[in-house]
């Protein structure tokens, strides 16, 4: 078996859950959406090493891989800020961008996966009947070959990636799209991720939502103020939500799992 993705929790005082999901607001869930990076699939591992490729081809040393990992959720922008230490304003963005990107075509799914518990998730997702999607700020062109490397991509019901729209999450716009291709509206879906702009997009939309802390959480982010319904510590806390367990059984799921990675 798998082990847990680590509590992201551990160095700090360990989270309460928001409001869990009643049984009967439960009954109403008909797709989950998922964000990618950070929420569905472990992609740090190979954007990492792109970046690190990256940075001695241009004469600097590699960083270490805890020091990457936070900043995954944000993209090329993330990445090129805490490598090169510039933003997308600097004139050197675009090319550096562009030469991280080719690397990173190259090399989708050399050790990208779902994280430990997404594979399960899904299959109990399908096999209750219900829909699953993505809704993410990355490109397509990363988006779509990525999930069919991984024999994902014909198993969800939507993919609205970062350049479907004009607009991108926080925005409702990519949100409500999902739930029209899902078949769906906005209040029969949960949304989960990693980060604050999807809680945000999902609340945009009218969605539930749920706070991964399995993802690519930074030091300085808190989740417990980002208005979740809840915060899950594991993939498998998403059918403990769906369920509709009481707040004490998911406060004592996300306690044990903290104790489990100590400082």
């Amino acid at each position: 078996m798998a082990p847990d993705p680590p509590c992201r929790f551990r160095s700090r005082p360990c989270a309460e859950p928001a409001a869990i999901q009643t049984r009967e607001a439960a009954a109403l869930i008909r797709t989950v959406l998922f964000d990618l990076d950070g929420t569905l699939l472990d992609t740090a591992p190979d954007l990492a090493a792109c970046l690190n490729h990256l940075l001695q081809d241009t004469g600097r040393p590699p960083l270490p891989f805890e020091r990457i990992r936070p900043v995954v959720s944000h993209g090329t922008v993330g990445l090129l800020q805490v490598g090169f230490g510039i933003g997308p304003d600097d004139p050197t963005f675009p090319e550096l961008r562009e030469r991280l990107l080719t690397l990173y075509r190259e090399s989708l799914a050399d050790r990208t996966r779902p994280f430990p518990g997404i594979t399960d998730l899904l299959a109990q997702i399908e096999r209750r009947k219900l829909k699953w999607g993505v809704v993410t700020n990355k490109p397509g062109s990363l988006t779509e070959p990525l999930l069919a490397a991984l024999g994902l991509y014909r198993r969800a019901a939507t993919v609205v990636s970062g350049d479907t729209l004009a607009q991108r999450k926080p925005h409702a716009a990519p949100m409500l799209l999902a739930c029209r291709q899902a078949g769906c509206g906005p209040s029969e879906c949960v949304y989960v991720g990693d980060a604050a702009r999807d809680i945000e997009a999902g609340r945009n939309a009218g969605m539930r939502t749920l706070a991964a802390l399995f993802g690519y959480l930074g030091d300085e982010e808190d989740p417990r103020g980002w208005g979740a319904d809840a915060l899950i510590a594991h993939p498998r806390d998403v059918l403990t939500w769906l369920d509709g367990e009481t707040q004490e059984k998911c406060t004592n799921r996300l306690q044990a799992d903290c104790t489990d990675h100590p400082k």
